[in-house]
């Protein structure tokens, strides 16, 4: 499916949303209205509401309780993505220039904080305290995956095992919330784990997919590959690598990510190793089982729109060009 027809069924309902969310993200001082603004105008492909709006409709009609779903999520969503730049030291974003840059760091976590308090309040406000435990797990798993991975990247010693619980930690999080919160909006809550554990493997395939783009070719995705090796980042591809290649490519590839990580020659000769090896074929395969395991748990809902569209998404996120 085309993402247009992905979100053909929840059209009036992302409008809504647009609408819903500018009104919560107001403030009456100037500065703060004036960067959440610049914030809304520049909005990303949605993708997390557009869980939460299929999620419930695969069961019932949208509801208050499903903008309100999704206007928490898209506030913990921003809120990371802001506070993410600060510590990352990054001036862009989705092609337009990071709060940080614009307006220094300081303000840039304060507005990741205010929208941290927003998810409090208006949780309080529209009597969500139900969906506001569901938010709470997402920012202490999110906060638990990114340790984690500082951790043990530091060591270089990180395991299958441990890559698949920070990534689950991390990504896989916050999509499992829009779907288990886009359930309990629907009043369907007897199927609520099924859909937080749908969400659990889309953002798990999600991730690969990203971890896979980091091997590919700078001019087929648009952006710069090498990215995680420069940074000493761990992925699943490399780990592939490294726990079962050769004892050269392996010795090798250890030398690159401790010694040369910051060359680009020597990050062209990793990511040429890793690939030779089989790392990309390696996760490849283990994104489309999560894929596949994400779709079987949908197979005994009724066939409607929304349905279709969740499938869809989970074919998007595994085959997307970026």
């Amino acid at each position: 499916m085309t993402a247009e027809e992905i979100i053909q069924p929840i059209l009036e309902d992302l409008k809504a949303f647009e609408t819903y969310f500018s009104k919560t993200m107001k403030s009456e001082v100037p500065l703060l209205d004036k960067v959440t603004h610049y914030l809304v105008k520049r909005k990303g492909k949605q993708v997390r509401p557009i869980f939460v709006f299929l999620s419930c409709r695969l069961f019932t009609e949208t509801n208050q309780k499903t903008l309100d779903a999704a206007s928490l999520v898209e506030l913990l969503h921003t809120a990371t993505l802001v506070h993410d730049d600060v510590v990352d030291d990054a001036n862009e974003r989705r092609g337009y220039f990071s709060v940080n840059a614009l307006w220094k760091n300081k303000i840039a976590v304060l507005v990741g904080d205010y929208m941290l308090s927003k998810i409090l309040l208006l949780s309080l406000e529209t009597e969500n305290t139900d969906l506001l435990a569901v938010i709470a797990r997402a920012v202490r798993e999110m906060s638990e995956g990114e340790l984690l991975q500082i951790e043990k990247a530091r060591k270089l010693d990180i395991t299958e095992e441990v890559y698949f619980e920070v990534i689950r930690k991390k990504t896989a999080s916050l999509i499992s919330a829009c779907c288990e919160a886009g359930c309990m909006a629907s009043g369907a809550i007897e199927h609520r784990e099924t859909m937080r554990l749908f969400g659990e493997y889309v953002g798990m395939a999600f991730q690969i997919k990203d971890d896979i783009f980091d091997y590919g070719s700078s001019q087929e995705i648009g952006k710069p590959t090498g990215n995680d090796i420069r940074e000493q980042k761990l992925t699943l591809p490399l780990i592939h690598v490294l726990n079962n290649a050769g004892e050269s490519e392996r010795k090798e590839l250890r030398y690159i990510l401790r010694n040369r990580f910051d060359n680009e020659k020597y990050i062209r000769r990793a990511i040429e190793l890793v690939v030779k090896a089989g790392g990309v074929e390696y996760a490849y395969a283990r994104m489309l089982k999560f894929g596949e395991d994400a779709k079987k748990l949908l197979e005994p809902f009724g066939e409607n729109e929304a349905k279709k569209a969740l499938v869809g998404l989970v074919d998007y996120a595994m085959f997307r060009k970026k």
